[in-house]
C-alpha cells in the first residue's frame, strides 16, 4: 500500500462495486469525479478520502476489472478442460463473443489502449499485466497436454510441439478487436474457428 492508498473498509468496497458498474455502462476513458459520485450515491470529497485520488479510483477499478478477468479465464478453462487447448481457446472466445460481457470487454480495450498512451499515468502496467494474465492461462494448458503426452506410450519428440500459446493469443486478440471494432460476430468466429481446425489438423 502506498502512501496515498487508503486502508479496505466496507464502505470503500461498496462504492468500489457501485463505481465499477458504472464504469461497465460509461467508460473510464473521460472518468470525472463529480458525476461519478452523483450516480454511485457519494460525493467526491467522499471518494478522495476513500481511494486517495482520482489516479488511485482508477488503479482500483482496473483491478477489479482484473479480477472478473481472471476469474473468467479461469471459469473457461475449467469448461475446456486443464489439458485440452483447442476447448481452452474456443471456450474462451465463446465468453469473449458472447454480447453480455461487451461492457467489460469495452472497459479493458480503453485500459489497455491508454495503459500504452499513458505508461506514467494510473493505466501503467495494465496493458503488460493482461497479457501475462490471458498468456499464462494457455501456457498452463498447453503444459497439461504436453504433460499428457509425455505419459503416452512411446511418447517421442514431436510429443511437445504443440500449440504456441502466444500465437493463440494473437489470435483471440485480434479477432477480438475484429468483433468490438464492426460487432461481426459471425465472421470473427470464423476465423478463431479455422485457426483451431488447422492446430487440430496439425495434432493428429
Amino acid at each position: 500500500m502506498t502512501q496515498h492508498e487508503r486502508p479496505g473498509s466496507a464502505r470503500r468496497d461498496e462504492l468500489l462495486e457501485r463505481a465499477y458498474r458504472f464504469a461497465l455502462a460509461h467508460g473510464l476513458a473521460e472518468l470525472s469525479l463529480r458525476p461519478l459520485a452523483a450516480a454511485i450515491g457519494s460525493s467526491p470529497r467522499v471518494l478522495l478520502f476513500l481511494f486517495g485520488s482520482k489516479d488511485q479510483l482508477i488503479r482500483a477499478l482496473l483491478g477489479r476489472a482484473r479480477v472478473d478477468e481472471l476469474a473468467a479465464l479461469r471459469r473457461a478453462r475449467e469448461a475446456g478442460g486443464a489439458d485440452d487447448f483447442v476447448a481452452a481457446v474456443r471456450t474462451t472466445w465463446g465468453w469473449l463473443v458472447d454480447p453480455a460481457h461487451r461492457p467489460m470487454l469495452v472497459l479493458w480495450v480503453q485500459a489497455y489502449g491508454r495503459s500504452l498512451s499513458e505508461p506514467d499515468g494510473p493505466w501503467v502496467g495494465f496493458a503488460r499485466q493482461t497479457v501475462e494474465d490471458w498468456l499464462g492461462l494457455l501456457t498452463e494448458v498447453q503444459r497439461g497436454a504436453d504433460a499428457d503426452a509425455d505419459a503416452d506410450a512411446d511418447a517421442d519428440a514431436d510429443a511437445d510441439a504443440g500449440p504456441d500459446p502466444a500465437l493463440g493469443l494473437a489470435v483471440l486478440r485480434g479477432a477480438l478487436l475484429d468483433l468490438l471494432a464492426t460487432g461481426d460476430a459471425e465472421r470473427a468466429t470464423a476465423v478463431v474457428e479455422r485457426y483451431l481446425r488447422l492446430i487440430g489438423a496439425a495434432a493428429r
